[in-house]
Order: structure tokens, then sequence, then C-alpha cells
């Protein structure tokens, strides 16, 4: 028998001053009706960040019920990394699973070649010229402690700047990159191992750094440590001098958000106005840690001139086929 769809209430109770909230009363193993979807994305656009606990959801129900907000991102295999069987628009979100893709000890490696303390703060897959719009992760298998996710709310920094750098912000253009807020040795063989990689799938964009939420009309700082390497236009001290600037903007506490993660819990955020910091603590707490995370696809960034995103080098976002 297909399961009955859920009922269109549910509460919402905030989470902090700028960003996130925790919804319940809602069972996201179901199909939802048309007007929970649509209060869902009212939520969302004014909160950034939302939380569902204890939901549980199989591949399935996590595909189902992103498709409420649109198609899901495909990436070739050789640039998605792990998925489930059967799953490839599914990325599997495990330190095992990424030292099988980079090497023994990827993370721990990567961070320590951090060009700035700020630079595991990312927006999701801004080396493309269409981020998504929406991703919604979930906790299959989490550790007794540590493993906490952050995000930010990128329209209310924006907000917070003095108005002659807002005015300055908003003409500007960034170029994203992966990798760009770490420092990668050719002579190590481990990072020119990732080098490699990347340089044979080359992704660049270049975006507004302030993009014009398509739904709120919020300008939004569009810029992240991990994936923004410069600002068009100016000399490299220029543009790393204002981009850490910018960046200690965006991760002001205020802005902030903490999610410390049970089994099955579901987080959902808008892609086009945060970004967030992924758990660094994993390490000393040696725990299996899975999740599951689904991007759904989204359209070109506009600028607040009306300029639009570009793609420089690789392909844009896509779907999958079936």
């Amino acid at each position: 028998m297909p399961p009955t769809a859920a009922a269109s209430s549910f509460t919402l109770q905030r989470v902090a001053g700028h960003i996130g909230a925790v919804i319940t009363g809602l069972d996201l193993t179901r199909p939802l009706p048309t007007p929970s979807v649509a209060e869902l994305n009212r939520a969302l656009c004014d909160h950034k960040a939302l939380f569902f606990p204890g939901q549980h959801l199989d591949h399935h129900q996590h595909t189902t019920f992103a498709r409420n907000f649109g198609p899901p991102t495909y990436r070739p295999a050789a640039l998605h990394g792990p998925h489930p069987k059967g799953f490839p628009h599914i990325l599997t979100v495990d330190p095992d699973a990424v030292d099988a893709r980079y090497g023994r000890d990827f993370e721990e490696r990567y961070r320590a070649r951090w060009t700035s303390p700020t630079a595991g703060w990312h927006t999701d897959l801004t080396p493309y010229p269409n981020p998504p719009s929406i991703c919604i992760l979930r906790a299959a298998t989490v550790t007794s402690h540590g493993g906490d996710t952050c995000w930010t709310n990128l329209a209310a920094a924006y907000q917070g700047l003095s108005g002659p750098l807002r005015e300055l912000a908003d003409t500007l253009t960034t170029e994203h990159r992966f990798f760009a807020g770490c420092h990668l040795s050719a002579a190590d063989p481990e990072d020119r191992a990732v080098l490699t990689l990347n340089t044979d799938t080359l992704q660049i964009a270049h975006h507004p750094l302030v993009r014009v939420h398509p739904d709120t009309a919020e300008r939004v700082l569009f810029v992240n440590p991990a994936s923004t390497a410069r600002i068009l236009g100016l000399t490299p001290y220029e543009s790393s001098a204002l981009l850490e600037l910018l960046y200690e903007q965006m991760i002001r506490p205020e802005y902030i958000a903490r999610w410390r993660w049970s089994p099955g819990d579901v987080a959902m955020w808008d892609n086009r106005a945060t970004a967030h910091l992924a758990a660094t603590d994993l390490a000393p707490v040696d725990q299996p840690r899975t999740m599951y995370r689904i991007a759904v696809l989204g359209d070109l960034p506009v600028g607040v001139g009306g300029s639009t995103s570009q793609l420089i080098a690789g392909d844009p976002l896509g779907s999958p086929a079936t």
C-alpha cells in the first residue's frame, strides 16, 4: 500500500538570532502535501537552515523529499566522490570514504594546509557556475561527542557591512575553484595526486561577489574561504586583504548556528545564502560517522547589476538522467 500524505502543519522553533529553526510535526518518510512544501520553502527563505530531528530516512525517502524542491545534482563518479549503490546523486560523507579517495588521513593533512583558520567554511560546489540551491544532509551514524556542523547567514553578514563597503562589494566579481583555501605542494606525492585530479578535471567559475537571492531579493555575500580564489581586477594583495575582511565578517558569532547531530537528523540549508563548516574534531574522537547529502540543482547567480555567473573551465552541474 503506498504511503499517505503527511499532515501539512508543523511547528517551528528558532535556533539562533539570525539563522536556523527546528521543524517538528512533519514525517519526512512520507510524501509531503503541496502546502507543506510551500511552507517549508518560506521557512527556509526566512531562517536559511532547517533542522528535522529523528527522521531516519532511507535513500529513497531522502530522494523523494529532496525532489520537492527541484532535481538533484549529479556529477560523474570521478568528481562526485563515494555514493550509495544505485543513488549516484547522493554523496556519502564519511572520513573513511574520503581517505579511500584521497589517501589516508587526508582530512587532517588538508586542514594542516589551510591558508587561514577560516578555510574550512564553504558554500557547496561554487566552482560550478550554477551551484546547488538547497542541500539536504542526513545523519546515519554519529559520534558520541564532537562532529557538530555550523552554518552562517550570508545575507545577514552582507547587511552587517558598512555602507561604503557594501557599495564596493556590489561591483566586484570573484573566481571560484576547488582547494582555493589550502596550499598543496607539487613536491609532496600525496598533495600531487590531489592536484593532478583537480587539474585533469579543472572546474572554475566566476561569480558576482554579491548575489541577489532569487526568492527574497536579499543581497548575499557570495564568497567562501574554501573555494573563492581571488577578486577579479584587484592585485593579489588587495584581493587577499579584502577577502580576509569579508571572511571575518561572515563567521562572526552572531550570524552562526551550530547543530549537534543525533541519528536520523536531517538538516536542510539554503546554499544560495549560507556557508557551513563541517566537523573538524573527528580525528581525536575516532568513531564511525556516516552522513548522506543531496544537493538540489541551482540556477546561475545574478549580481546586483544584473550580471550572471560564468563558466570558465569544466562543465555546469546537471541532474541524473533518471
